[in-house]
């Protein structure tokens, strides 16, 4: 393979992709990242006001993007987003489940103890997190299906290999997304059609809204305690970036990667591999 179809590989030229949770900080980095590389991008959020943020980004690629009203929690508001997707761009190519997050109420310490947090935060996790993964899988997956082709890419966590401390809720939602990534992988191929591949990216410790405060003091900036304990058991000994995700991304979306499918890849830092001696 020479330069030029090497580089082929990873033009999204006439592909579309949907991204859940696409307003949120690490979904619309990514829409970037496939929008400047030709792809046409749909944006999903239950907040799509927050994507203005990125809008100004968007425009100046060659791709196309559309933002739109969604919650991974109703098929039919993934079927509605569906149809208008197709309406206007004719075909979906891909899938990227990057709706998740956790809840502070589902979270221990302080005077929280485990055996006292509510069901509805802890509902409220695992249904963002898993059923917000598998309803759009239904959805998009059932289009790929019948035309034999297509990609979906979930977001684990690293949570989903050690499970951290505090986030009980979090940590098991995240292992249940790579556990069906692995089942929708198979299931899919055998079922339905080999050209249908079924991966998950299982990012570190990323600053995002979500943790910003857990890892850094508000007011002085300063790491916290936890996030002295995370820098120290990562041997890159820093926090990801967004774009440290575009690699994993661009890759497992691509046809660089057409025999790979059922894989969760780290993308922590060396997180999981230090044993911390």
């Amino acid at each position: 393979m020479n330069l030029d179809d090497l580089i082929k590989k990873y033009d999204f030229s006439n592909q579309v992709f949907v991204i859940t949770g696409g307003a949120g900080i690490l979904g619309g980095e990514m829409a970037c990242a496939l929008v400047g590389c030709n792809a046409s991008v749909a944006i999903l959020d239950r907040a799509p006001v927050q994507a203005d943020r990125f809008l100004p980004r968007l425009k100046l690629s060659k791709g196309r993007s559309m933002v739109i009203q969604g919650d991974v929690l109703q098929k039919q508001s993934m079927e509605d987003a569906a149809r208008k997707i197709l309406a206007e761009w004719g075909r979906i190519d891909g899938l990227v489940n990057a709706a998740g997050g956790n809840n502070p109420d589902a979270t221990t310490g302080g005077e929280k103890a485990f055996f006292d947090l509510p069901e509805s935060a802890l509902r409220f996790v695992t249904d963002l997190n898993l059923l917000g993964t598998i309803i759009p899988s239904q959805v998009f997956g059932r289009l790929m299906a019948k035309q034999k082709q297509g990609v979906i890419l979930n977001i684990s966590s690293m949570n989903a290999f050690r499970p951290l401390t505090r986030i009980p809720a979090y940590s098991a939602a995240k292992a249940a997304v790579s556990n069906f990534t692995q089942w929708l992988a198979v299931h899919l191929a055998q079922e339905y059609s080999p050209g249908i591949r079924v991966n998950a990216l299982a990012p570190g410790f990323f600053l995002t809204d979500q943790n910003r405060f857990l890892l850094t003091d508000k007011e002085s900036g300063k790491l916290t305690a936890r996030g002295e304990q995370i820098l120290a058991h990562t041997p890159m000994q820093r926090f990801g970036a967004p774009e440290d995700l575009f690699g994993g991304m661009l890759w497992l979306l691509s046809p660089m990667s057409q025999f790979v499918t059922g894989i969760v890849l780290p993308i922590d830092g060396g997180f999981s591999a230090y044993s911390g001696v």
